[in-house]
């Protein structure tokens, strides 16, 4: 067994963090790190003019191009970019220079990348921790123990009411875009159903509807960027997609605050003639998307600093981390706390 000491009975040497990327997943990192003293935060990491750039805390901002440098420097850099277009490239490229933590959320992409980063992390010696935030992460971890509980029953998981950061970010890459906001909202016929145990079969379009507000730049086609949205594969193709268009102005006043939130519900049966009705149901309800989301992130980095220190390499999933290494409390204290 991994002997783990918690924070108070830790050296002084606190968990070295740096931050690539500074959107609204950075700034909730930047934030979340102020909750966890055992950690520290050394520089974020930017591609954008760094004097242009004003932190939340009086962070360090640093150019990208100087990153390099900081390897001795940094524990563990937790990579805030999107799913769509940064992450792919960057998981893998600084999986071979640092440890590294992200939130990779295309789920039918995720076995593929899991691949490409853990042979990235491995070359370089270091850990990663793939996919993690609350879905994919806390959510995933609910629905494997809930599937192996009810090894009978059927898996449901319901997003929203609220804003999806990476279906809004997805929005925003499509040419001619200038500012867009996306909301998933479940359909209640079908959440009644499952809630129900009536285990219905349900296509991606039968249990959300995709509402998104975009606004755009000046002379840009509508038509096109409407149809480019609703037929976006992994995003918006199979599912019920209202856009929305509307002045940048008013997407800053009316659409500025990310919540979210959204349940998984497991439905299944019991006892030697399966006609006992069991429901596992977990569920978010969160003011704010990005900061939730890094507060997930941070709490995996100070698992992959562990793992690191007892001498692990490669790729991991949330799946692969006992809840344990997440604390910041020894073994001893969440036994006696929380068992």
């Amino acid at each position: 067994m991994i002997e783990r000491k918690g924070y108070k009975d830790m050296e002084e040497k606190k968990i070295q963090i740096g931050i690539l990327g500074y959107g609204n997943l950075g700034r909730g990192v930047e934030l979340a790190i102020k909750n966890n003293p055992d950690m520290e935060l050394v520089a974020i990491f930017t591609r954008r003019n760094t004097a242009e750039i004003k932190t939340v805390t009086g962070a360090k901002v640093v150019s990208v191009s100087e990153i390099e440098e900081y390897q001795s420097k940094i524990d563990v850099m937790i990579l805030c970019g999107g799913s769509k277009a940064d992450l792919p490239e960057q998981g893998p490229q600084y999986a071979r220079l640092f440890n590294t933590v992200d939130s990779f959320d295309t789920h039918v992409d995720i076995p593929t990348y899991l691949q490409q980063v853990d042979a990235a992390a491995k070359e370089g010696n270091h850990v990663s921790v793939i996919s993690s935030g609350w879905d994919p992460g806390l959510f995933s971890i609910n629905r494997l123990y809930s599937d192996c509980v009810l090894p009978k029953g059927n898996t449901y998981t319901f997003w929203g009411k609220g804003v999806s950061q990476g279906h809004s970010d997805a929005i925003r890459r499509v040419e001619g875009v200038a500012g867009a906001v996306q909301y998933s909202i479940p359909k209640e016929k079908a959440v009644d159903s499952v809630r129900r145990g009536e285990n219905p079969t349900l296509s991606a379009g039968d249990t959300h509807i995709r509402e998104c507000y975009v606004s755009v730049k000046e002379g840009a086609d509508r038509e096109r960027i409407e149809n480019e949205i609703k037929t976006m594969p992994y995003y918006f193709k199979d599912y019920e997609t209202i856009v929305h268009f509307i002045s940048e102005e008013e997407l800053r006043r009316e659409h500025s605050k990310m919540p979210h939130g959204g349940f998984v519900i497991r439905s299944g049966v019991t006892g030697n003639a399966d006609d006992t009705k069991q429901i596992i149901e977990y569920s978010l309800n969160l003011e704010s998307n990005p900061e939730f989301t890094s507060s997930v992130l941070v709490i995996y980095a100070r698992a992959v600093y562990r793992l690191k220190n007892n001498g692990e390499v490669g790729a991991k999933t949330v799946f692969d981390i006992a809840p344990g290494m997440l604390s910041m409390k020894s073994r001893d204290e969440i036994v006696k706390e929380l068992l």
